[in-house]
């Protein structure tokens, strides 16, 4: 018998309450009093739809023959048995979706730290390169689920306050601190990702070595792509700059609005690679791509506010790391005795708790534990 709480006495609570449990038919149970979709259970193509086995065949049929296929539980660092019916890349995808670093990317900084209700996170930035990337992996016959997971998994190494924690944090790991890496090696480590999905993903910002795959350098493309509109349409928004002061050769090329934008350089890099075999944009496109992301760092990523609130999230964060080397204790990964204070164990382990902050959590956490000054805190732009 459905229990149904006192103050819950509404017609519409009473009517969600009424499917707790769904409706059975035929020893079945469905989620609609009413449901009326089905399939024929002795079709084929059901079993063919859902097999993982059958899957794969089909995709090494119809996958461009540069494409990256996959094969059983994949290439991974610690043997796993297959999915019954998802492949390995789309595992992975998964897996992102449902990790810890994903979600934190909801609390950090792409441009604005704390950004209006309308604004690009770390997170919807994210989504955004997702679906730029695989527009154009779809085009070209690449693999869409290694595309995707690499897409959504390449900036959840990104610390508090956008790219200022790589500079705050750079002095504590050895060789820099690096997000595309980070996410790679520390962040999404336990999620025992494919080794294509980890290369993709450590190396799909252009500084780095080129990716494994063509679906990695497709993401390196839709990163720069996706930031560099969006970012121009946050700022806008804000009124720090003005589409009528975009270069000319965005204009020309491109168009003003973020839809004509980011149109004209998908379009661009789907006609380049299938005409060239190389993944990569027309030199047009390209100059005006580059043009964009110029006037982006000088109107935008190095006006004097950003580098204030730059420079508010290095003292911040340094100052984080530093108190909970001294103060492992306070460290909710803390393994004591292990974790001695100011030990190269408490150091680490203090750069990995700060690095996965969310900014209102790394802001919180200096105020209460730091006393740090609330009109010192980021607040406003930063890149």
């Amino acid at each position: 018998m459905m229990v149904v709480p006192e103050h819950s006495n509404s017609h519409h609570n009473l009517q969600w309450a009424a499917t707790m449990e769904g409706f059975t038919h035929n020893e079945v149970v469905r989620a609609h009093h009413n449901s009326v979709a089905a399939l024929d259970p002795v079709d084929e193509r059901i079993l063919t739809a859902s097999s993982r086995d059958a899957r794969e065949e089909q995709l090494e049929r119809t996958l461009a023959l540069g494409a990256t296929r996959e094969h059983g539980a994949g290439n991974r660092g610690i043997d796993e048995e297959p999915d019954l019916y998802r492949t390995c890349f789309e595992r992975d995808r998964d897996r992102i979706l449902h990790s810890t670093s994903f979600r934190r990317l909801s609390g950090k900084t792409q441009v604005f730290v704390f950004p209006e209700d309308h604004m690009r996170t770390r997170l919807t930035h994210a989504l955004e390169v997702a679906q730029v990337a695989t527009s154009v992996a779809r085009a070209l016959g690449l693999n869409t689920a290694l595309t995707e997971a690499i897409a959504l998994g390449h900036d959840c190494g990104h610390g508090p306050g956008g790219h200022a924690s790589e500079e705050a944090l750079a002095p504590y790991v050895e060789g820099g601190f690096d997000h595309a890496t980070w996410g790679a090696d520390v962040s999404l480590r336990s999620l025992n990702l494919c080794r294509e999905t980890l290369d993709g993903i450590r190396n799909h910002s252009w500084s780095r070595p080129a990716p494994a795959t063509p679906e990695g350098e497709v993401v390196s493309w839709a990163d720069r792509i996706a930031y560099v509109c969006h970012d121009f349409e946050d700022a806008a928004s804000a009124g720090l700059v003005s589409f009528d002061d975009l270069p000319e050769v965005v204009r020309d090329r491109c168009g003003s609005s973020r839809r004509r934008q980011l149109g004209s350089f998908i379009n661009s890099m789907i006609a380049t690679t299938r005409a060239t075999g190389v993944i990569g944009m027309d030199s047009p496109h390209a100059e005006a791509l580059a043009a964009f992301r110029a006037y982006n760092y000088a109107s935008i990523y190095m006006r004097d506010a950003s580098q204030l609130q730059a420079q508010r999230v290095v003292g911040m964060l340094r100052a984080l790391v530093e108190h909970y080397a001294a103060h492992p204790e306070l460290l909710a990964g803390a393994e004591s005795p292990s974790d001695i204070a100011e030990s190269p164990t408490a150091l680490s382990t203090a750069v990995s708790y700060v690095a996965g902050m969310t900014d209102r959590y790394a802001c919180r956490s200096a105020v209460t534990h730091l006393s740090w000054p609330i009109d010192q805190l980021p607040n406003g732009i930063d890149r």
